[in-house]
């Protein structure tokens, strides 16, 4: 009887290591199917689960307080199962060279907890090579068994976009590999337990890492393009806005937006590629432009809103500004490698502290992170400038009368600065505002 055969009989179980934006999801949806172990390390993650509680808001309270996963931080608990799925973040370092920590952590501890006839696929975005390279080895020296004779392994790259309700881990095809046939088999049958839209078998692993990490590269160089052009056509005193609409008109445009680039995917993800690459001796040209605009916009908007302050004869050092959304995307709680920061310290720059505010962020992980504490919509009155950085819902509802309400009415001009191009140009046209978006 095949593995796969065992975990719809009840006789094994999935294990879910890392329960994040990523691994939490899937656990969750393995366990409306078949036998499911989640753990984390982080216990207090784990607490709130059990309590009932979804931080990461990509399921809700409800399903967490109704599935059958049994969550755990002991990690004893995974002795328990024979298919593991390896599901924690790949940042980069500071140099932006890959930082393979909580990966080859991950490993250490799955292996001490191996079993022979296992199963361990890998989610993390990688660069080609990392699964079969550095994770095998530590399976193998953690577990004291062979790769290929006691154990197998796989990559399925995850494709879940936090805070998105539509494109779900049920909803787009999972790419599925496997060091041999038999394992890509049951890999495939195992995930097709849930993934409504199917599986795509790549040939090899080293195919389906390169397969994730370019969809992300492939995307931050379309928003670096467009990131480009909101330069050059704020130059030209156009609105880039208007130019996407019409250029988006024809049937083979394709519909990016200029925007910041961040988060722990699209801004993180082509530099493992490049890494790979230079390690080989190519020095990438086009991956690394892109990411050197992209990673320069938080300056730039900065930048920009110091020259309105000025053209609106407001004085800059110690200007009032106001930063709405602090978030990675709009309608997520994640903070961690948010582009707002970049705003935030260059407005320092230039003697301006503001107040962030945010009701959707995580606001314990804000303040750890950044040592930012976000303020109330209540404070944001009397401002100089207001820089409405993300898409939230919350700040959807907006209208005129609601921004009229933040500046200080004493002012000739209000500055502001409509990242996302939430707002109608039109209505903020008068000599009053200093209206500016990317």
């Amino acid at each position: 009887m095949s593995l796969y055969e065992k975990i719809v009989k009840g006789e094994e179980k999935i294990a879910l290591v890392g329960l994040g934006y990523v691994g939490m999801p899937i656990a969750v949806a393995f366990a409306k199917k078949v036998g499911v172990i989640g753990y984390d390390l982080n216990a207090a993650k784990i607490d709130l689960y059990k309590n009932g509680i979804d931080p990461t808001n990509e399921v809700g309270n409800d399903v967490i307080k109704n599935t059958k996963v049994e969550f755990t931080s002991d990690e004893a608990k995974l002795k328990e199962a024979k298919f593991y799925i390896v599901a924690v973040p790949t940042p980069v370092n500071d140099d932006h060279t890959p930082d393979l920590t909580p990966v080859e952590g991950a490993s250490r501890i799955l292996g001490r907890n191996l079993s022979k006839g296992s199963i361990v696929v890998f989610e993390s975005t990688v660069y080609p090579g990392v699964t079969e390279d550095v994770c095998v080895p530590i399976l193998e020296k953690e577990s004291g068994l062979k790769c290929g004779v006691d154990f197998k392994i796989g990559y399925s790259p995850e494709r879940i976009n936090p805070g998105d309700k539509v494109h779900r881990l049920e909803t787009i095809t999972k790419i599925v590999s496997g060091m041999d046939e038999e394992t890509l088999d049951e890999v495939a049958h195992v995930y097709e337990l849930v993934v409504e839209a199917g599986v795509h078998r790549a040939e090899s692993i080293k195919v389906a890492e390169a397969a994730k990490v370019i969809e992300n590269s492939q995307r931050d160089i379309n928003i670096a393009f467009m990131n480009e052009l909101s330069i050059i056509f704020n130059k030209m005193g156009i609105d880039t806005k208007a130019v996407l609409e019409a250029a988006g008109t024809k049937w083979n445009f394709l519909k990016f937006s200029p925007g910041l680039v961040g988060g722990h995917c699209i801004g993180v993800d082509p530099y493992y590629l490049t890494y790979k690459a230079e390690q080989l001796g190519y020095h990438s040209q086009i991956i690394l432009s892109g990411r050197r605009i992209n990673d320069d916009m938080g300056k730039y908007v900065a930048e920009s809103i110091v020259k309105k302050l000025i053209s609106a004869n407001l004085p800059v050092k110690n200007a009032k500004v106001a930063i709405l959304g602090f978030t990675f995307k709009e309608n997520c709680p994640d903070t961690r490698n948010t582009k707002i920061i970049d705003i935030y310290n260059e407005l320092g720059e230039f003697g301006i502290t503001p107040i962030v505010v945010d009701t959707t962020a995580d606001a314990a992980e804000a303040e750890r992170l950044y040592g930012i504490k976000f303020a109330s919509m209540d404070d944001v009155k009397d401002m100089d400038a207001v820089i409405v950085a993300v898409a939230h819902d919350v700040f959807l509802k907006l209208n005129r009368s609601d921004i009229d309400g933040f500046f200080n009415a004493k002012n000739d001009v209000k500055v502001l600065a409509d990242i996302k191009g939430l707002f109608k140009r039109e209505d903020f046209a008068g000599e009053d505002y200093s209206y500016w978006r990317l």
